[in-house]
């Protein structure tokens, strides 16, 4: 590789083993990465990912136990009471669309598959309040389909470690599979994603504690003391919102 890590200069096939590296890093780093919202089946995923919008994981995760238990299929929520529905999402925000959305889901789900959520990415997409990042959360946590979930955190992310330098999710996700096995790419959303919530952040990231800060062409964006950059590390609820 000509220069330093993620220089313009560096190789297609310099940045892909940087790329595996780095993944292979955070596998160690983060052995127990997951999808960080509580669900059983894929309608609780699906009206998690949803609310999860604009909001955090821990939020929703607030709000998500006595909403299951008293929404436990398409069809409750599409004969929900709207006023009684809305109560409920008020902690999550915009609740007046979430709630929008959540009926016409149940609508949809029990017109066009018998109340089921379908497993392709291009079915997915035409739900109501589910875009590509949602639907691919959904593959790959409810039916081990592997995908790309290109958050906030992911796409910071992607262009600090010089993967892409693009800013269109849809761009990133294409950009950063070509980078990784296929069956790496659910892995690695919640690796990086992991990563971007508790150390690589968006305003200060702390540099000075980062493992991969080796393979990292954006090293020094934040505070490269130890002391320093340590203190900035968060623990696993104290998370950054994600908007959809």
């Amino acid at each position: 590789m000509s220069g330093v890590a993620g220089h313009p200069e560096e190789t297609a096939l310099a940045r892909t083993r940087r790329a595996r590296r780095i993944n292979r890093e955070l596998t160690v780093l983060y052995p127990d990465a997951h999808c960080e919202l509580d669900f059983t089946p894929p309608l609780e995923l699906t009206v998690a990912t949803i609310l999860s919008a604009q909001t955090t994981d821990r939020r929703v995760n607030e709000v998500t136990p006595t909403l299951f238990a008293q929404y436990r299929s398409a069809a409750d929520y599409a004969g929900a009471d709207r006023s009684a529905l809305e109560t409920l999402l008020i902690p999550t925000g915009f609740f007046r669309n979430k709630t929008s959305s959540l009926m016409k889901l149940g609508q949809v789900l029990q017109e066009r598959y018998d109340g089921e959520v379908p497993r392709t990415l291009v079915r997915l997409v035409e739900l109501p309040g589910v875009g590509r990042k949602t639907a691919n959360v959904i593959l790959g946590n409810a039916f081990d389909v592997p995908g790309i979930t290109v958050d906030t955190h992911f796409g910071r992310l992607s262009r600090r470690f010089r993967w892409t330098a693009e800013t269109d999710p849809v761009k990133v996700e294409h950009a950063v599979g070509a980078l990784v096995p296929k069956r790496e790419w659910t892995m690695l959303s919640h690796r990086v994603i992991f990563h971007g919530r508790r150390v690589c952040h968006a305003r200060k990231p702390a540099c000075g504690a980062c493992a991969i800060a080796r393979w990292c062409p954006s090293y020094g964006e934040g505070p490269t003391d130890p002391v320093i950059a340590a203190a900035l590390v968060r623990g696993r609820t104290e998370v950054e919102a994600s908007p959809e």
